[in-house]
């Protein structure tokens, strides 16, 4: 099917799987939404600061609530936002590889103290791996 808005759609497709929802049970809401607060203060340092909103508290908090359902928590994006969509929401930014890498490394330096967030070391290899795929399905743009 031809692409009249020529954005560029990966071969592989989103993610068939999420990571183990036991993470939830370690980490809890609280270290997940704090995860993400650092994640973001990461960001805002980045090359891609400018893909987020310029509230990047709200922003954090946002996608927290996306990562908590995520990681076997409640459905907190899907009750305040709707169902996540996440391809179709982040059509609007121009995301290329480079934007992606960027996006990842910011993830890798957060991680790199997993245990600030009780994040169980064990499950952190597939947690990767969905960032990587995650991430991958989020590119728009070659």
């Amino acid at each position: 099917m031809p692409n009249p808005l020529n954005f560029y759609v990966p071969s592989d497709g989103p993610p068939d799987w999420r990571p183990n929802p036991l993470i939830y049970s370690v980490m809890g809401e609280e270290n997940i939404f704090r995860m993400l607060e650092d994640f973001y203060s990461e960001l805002e340092k980045s090359s891609i600061k400018h893909l987020f909103p310029q509230d990047m508290k709200a922003a954090a908090h946002k996608s927290a609530t996306f990562f908590v359902f995520l990681l076997g928590g409640p459905p907190l994006y899907h009750q305040k936002f709707g169902a996540p969509m996440m391809r179709k929401r982040h059509l609007a930014f121009a995301i290329d590889e480079a934007a992606r890498q960027e996006w990842l490394g910011c993830f890798h330096k957060v991680l790199e103290k997993a245990e600030k967030y009780q994040f169980p070391s064990e499950y952190l290899p597939e947690f990767y791996r969905f960032l990587d795929q995650f991430s991958a399905w989020m590119v728009n743009k070659k």
